[in-house]
């Protein structure tokens, strides 16, 4: 009997879209291009609903790491979207110290998806290296060095536009029915059967 099961979309698009956009309008905000209405309306909307939402369709469709991914970082945009609505009224006031250990437990998490992205491909290997590299750079920014901000800003333009790169390769891969966008090859490499016996050998 024919398998007449209806293909579904890739959820990636929808998340890598949010995180992408959303990381761009809080980095414009953090250039003095912008003011916080669009970052907090993205936060809550697109890079916090919609991610979640991905996330919640990664985990139907098997893929712990997306899971993981756009829930994680969907609940982020939506927790710093409270924290500076929260400060913006006069709400359960963060200071930058306390933003700054806010986004100290973040790059953790993120330095446990940069290595479990280098086992992906080569961009998602390199969103997440800026990735790692603008939350440190932050992290800086909050504990006493604020021209760091602006270095952050424009590493993390990168990890969108690497994060919108990654989009781009999915919808243009079903689009055009051929690879228009490669992704490049993992970081770390998969070992081979016969690398495994060749070490089990060796020992």
């Amino acid at each position: 009997m024919a398998d007449t099961q209806t293909p579904t979309g890739n959820p990636a698009v929808v998340g890598l879209a949010g995180f992408g956009l959303t990381t761009l309008i809080l980095q414009f905000h953090n250039l003095g291009l912008c003011g916080l209405g669009p970052v907090i309306a993205c936060g809550i909307i697109f890079g916090g609903m919609a991610q979640l939402i991905a996330g919640f369709q990664e985990f139907k469709a098997g893929n712990n790491f997306g899971y993981s991914a756009f829930v994680s970082y969907g609940s982020f945009w939506m927790a710093l979207s409270v924290i500076l609505m929260f400060n913006k009224y006069g709400i359960y006031t963060s200071s930058p110290t306390d933003i700054g250990y806010f986004l100290v437990v973040w790059t953790l998490y993120t330095i446990i998806m940069w290595v479990a992205a280098m086992r992906v491909h080569g961009a998602m290997a390199s969103t997440f290296t800026l990735l790692v590299a603008g939350f440190i750079l932050l992290d800086l920014a909050h504990f006493g060095y604020p021209a760091m901000t602006k270095v952050a800003a424009y590493v993390l333009i990168l990890c969108a536009l690497n994060a919108w790169y990654m989009m781009a390769h999915v919808i243009f891969m079903q689009v055009f029915g051929r690879d228009v966008l490669p992704v490049g090859k993992p970081w770390i490499q998969a070992r081979t059967v016969s690398q495994t016996q060749s070490v089990r050998v060796r020992n």
